[in-house]
């Protein structure tokens, strides 16, 4: 009995060290689920996608942009997790998300209308929640009512994100040779939103979304997410098809490295880094390439 009790309880530890070794050999971001034990080669690559340029306007058609669809999945509560980083391991808590999507806060020295009060013109007055400014001096003027004394404005009023300001994209992915099937794939761990904010003249973070949830979200909106092929576009693509098929410009930013540093950190000089962008991509196409003789 007692050797049956061993045999059990080792039984057991066998099977529990197994199990960490086959969940340790997979990524749990990872959108293709390569395991360790295939990959030949493997490399991290963050790279940034301007959705203004020429050869990324199909995932930026005019109202049919992927950070509308974006927005819309996070306010209707679809993509639930976003995350502060690419590390995706700190979510934003809903309030702080939604600050970040508040282009402009609303004044709040605006009140409500006051029937006694005297108006001038361009002052501004809210009713049921609407702003209205006054075209001329007025006193006791409904501006629900009044037309020619008031105009609704947005004025003081809190002004949401619109999907046309959020242009940048960054994208990190894991570039993998899988020895087993002699190919190499790159596959997408998380995709970054950055809104340009006009005043400090810099892009600001938004906020990270794994991309495996994000292709849930093409996959379930195909009317919506709508890669617009300019020349043909019998040939649209869902956005997911798009990003599998490599349909968009994105430039390396870093590489994978001790000092966790971006390029333009590594080079002092601008050109220089632009250059190493460039160099960075040839010699993955190049590694990929020499991996084919083994």
């Amino acid at each position: 009995m007692r050797k049956l009790l061993g045999i059990f309880v080792c039984t057991l530890g066998s099977l529990a060290v197994v199990g960490q070794e086959t969940e340790l050999q997979y990524n749990p971001t990872s959108s293709l689920g390569i395991p360790r034990y295939e990959q030949m080669y493997k490399v991290r690559v963050w790279r940034a996608v301007d959705l203004l340029e020429k050869q990324n306007k199909g995932f930026f058609a005019r109202g049919n942009e992927i950070t509308k669809l974006l927005l819309s999945a996070i306010n209707s509560g679809e993509l639930a997790d976003i995350y502060e980083n690419d590390s995706l391991t700190r979510k934003l808590d809903k309030a702080t998300l939604q600050e970040k999507l508040v282009a402009s806060k609303a004044d709040p020295s605006f009140t409500e209308w006051d029937p006694n009060r005297d108006y001038y013109t361009q002052d501004v007055a809210i009713v049921s929640g609407k702003y209205y400014e006054a075209q001329q001096d007025n006193k006791g003027k409904n501006p629900t009512t009044s037309p020619d004394d008031w105009s609704e404005t947005t004025r003081g009023k809190a002004v949401n994100v619109i999907p046309s300001q959020i242009f940048l994209m960054k994208i990190v992915e894991d570039v993998i040779f899988d020895k087993r099937r002699s190919r190499l794939y790159y596959d997408m761990l998380a995709i970054g939103f950055f809104l340009f904010d006009d005043n400090a003249n810099v892009f600001k973070p938004i906020g990270w979304a794994k991309y495996k949830d994000l292709e849930r979200v093409f996959r379930n909106h195909p009317e919506e997410a709508i890669w617009f092929n300019r020349y043909n576009t019998s040939e649209n693509r869902n956005y997911a098809d798009a990003f599998l098929l490599r349909l968009f410009k994105g430039t390396i930013e870093k590489i994978e490295n001790p000092d966790d540093n971006d390029i333009f950190s590594i080079y002092s000089n601008r050109k220089e880094a632009v250059m190493a962008m460039e160099w960075e991509e040839i010699k993955l196409m190049e590694r990929e390439h020499n991996l084919w003789d083994y």
